[in-house]
Order: structure tokens, then C-alpha cells, then sequence
């Protein structure tokens, strides 16, 4: 039996988790999380729930009036607008400018926080890659990748570099960074051969027709490259990486590595 709930354990006693998302087929949470209520014997089940952009208020409101409802992990593409939706945020929330994992409170309030750069840098690190003085690049500016570049100028890099197609997305990602790290070496685009972390966090390479998030035929095998996407498990760049020598990690340890501090935020554990 698979050590993730089946509905045949689900009663009116368990508790209720949801993953929002727009695609929904790529995540990965429920899978991980449930295998995680296993081992800790925990009565919950988190669902995948299809969210547009333009339903995600009304969604939201709904869920603060379920009881048994314990809050939530917002993905794609609802890290940004979650910040205007809940209640309150944690310092790293309100600092990165993006949610990624909700509690409802008993009350209804929503409680938002943002783990994925944390979960970002400790899988980097279980990869055996320790990211302080190492020059980073980092593809992306929206909710993943600036709590990732957030993670990354926490671990002690030397120098970081953001590169998004809005130019300005990026300008405004530096000044943040320049004010939280005065001293870190930061800037809005660049040439990506010069640094020896490459991350891409962007959704591009979730689609075949997707651009490439960098120049494919730039990479080569100083460099360690980096995904925040799941599914596909080995995306166009990670593919490219490999065949040029590249030492690589996948999206998933991410997701892994911040599982049990999103179950604990929604009170699960």
C-alpha cells in the first residue's frame, strides 16, 4: 500500500490541506506531504485544488468558513498576489513579497509565510554544493525566485545576479536585496558564463515551446545548475546541463526540504 493517505483512511475526522495552483498537473506536494502524514501518524489529507488568478479571492474567502480546513501551499502563479490576500505575514513573507504556504487560523484569519528559498539552499546543500562565496545567476523575479535570491544572499554568496524578461521586475528584486544585504554584490542582468550557479527559477521549461530560461549553448562544466520546477523531472536546461558537463539538481529536493517546516506552519505537526 502506498505510504500516502488513500481515501479509504479519509473520515470526518481528518483534516484537510490544499495545494493551490494554475496548472494544478505538475505538483508534487500531495504526494510528499502525505507521505509525511504517514510517518508522523497524522489524520490529514492535502488535495490539489485548480485556482485561477481570477478566482483566487473569491477561493480564498471561501475556505477561511471550513472548519476542518487547516490552510494551504500556493504555487504558480499565486505566490505574488497571496501577500494582498492574507491576514498577516511572517517577516520573511513581507521581506520577500511572496506567500507560499497559508494556516488558517481557527477563527478564519490566514497566516502566510514563504519557505521555498529556505528549501532551496538546504537541498543545494544536502547536493553537496554550499553556495556561500559562490557567484550566483539566477533566472526570474517573480515569488520563488525571490525568496530563492533572498535564501541565497542569507547563505553568503558573493555576488548575485538577476536576470527576468521585465527588466524592471529585476531592478526592483535588486533595490530589495540592497537594502536587506548592503554589502552583497547585486545586480540586474548580465552574462551568465562568468558565474558558478546557474538557478532557474522561472516556470519556463514546464512546457515544450518554452523558451530556455538561459543560453543553453553558454553552459559549461564549471557550473552548477539549479531547477525549481518539478514536473517535467529533468527540464530542457537540466537536460542541456547534463550533456555539457554540468553538475545538476532537480526541482523536487526543494519541495522535499521545506515539507515538514509547511506542515508545521499549518499546525499539522
Amino acid at each position: 500500500m502506498n505510504s500516502a493517505l488513500t481515501t479509504a483512511g479519509i473520515t470526518g475526522r481528518t483534516r484537510v490541506y490544499g495545494i493551490l495552483a494554475d496548472p494544478i498537473y505538475h505538483v508534487k506536494a500531495p504526494e510528499v506531504m502525505g507521505a509525511l502524514f504517514a510517518r508522523h501518524g497524522v489524520d490529514g489529507v492535502l488535495v490539489p485544488l485548480h485556482v485561477t488568478a481570477d478566482g483566487l479571492a473569491a477561493v480564498m474567502d471561501g475556505l477561511r468558513h471550513l472548519r476542518n480546513f487547516g490552510g494551504f501551499i500556493a504555487t504558480v502563479p499565486h505566490k505574488t498576489a497571496m501577500t494582498d490576500l492574507c491576514d498577516a505575514l511572517t517577516r520573511e513573507a513581507e521581506q520577500i513579497g511572496a506567500v507560499n504556504c497559508v494556516r488558517r487560523e481557527a477563527d478564519g484569519r490566514m497566516v502566510g509565510t514563504m519557505l521555498d528559498g529556505i528549501g532551496f539552499v538546504e537541498a543545494l546543500r544536502a547536493s553537496g554544493l554550499e553556495p556561500r562565496d559562490r557567484s550566483a545567476a539566477l533566472a526570474g523575479a517573480g515569488g520563488a525566485a525571490s525568496a530563492i535570491a533572498f535564501a541565497l544572499a542569507e547563505a553568503g554568496v558573493s555576488r548575485l545576479t538577476i536576470l527576468n524578461r521585465t527588466a524592471d521586475r529585476a531592478r526592483a528584486l535588486v533595490e530589495r536585496l540592497r537594502t536587506a544585504y548592503p554589502t552583497l554584490a547585486v545586480a540586474a542582468g548580465g552574462a551568465q558564463a562568468e558565474h558558478d550557479l546557474l538557478v532557474n527559477g522561472t516556470s519556463l521549461g514546464m512546457r515544450p515551446q518554452d523558451a530556455p530560461p538561459f543560453d543553453l549553448r553558454a553552459l559549461h562544466d564549471g557550473q552548477f545548475v539549479a531547477e525549481a520546477i518539478m514536473d517535467p523531472e529533468t527540464t530542457p536546461l537540466l537536460a542541456a546541463a547534463s550533456a555539457a558537463g554540468c553538475r545538476i539538481q532537480k526541482g523536487l529536493p526543494m519541495l522535499e526540504r521545506q515539507i515538514a517546516l509547511m506542515a508545521r506552519h499549518m499546525g499539522a505537526l
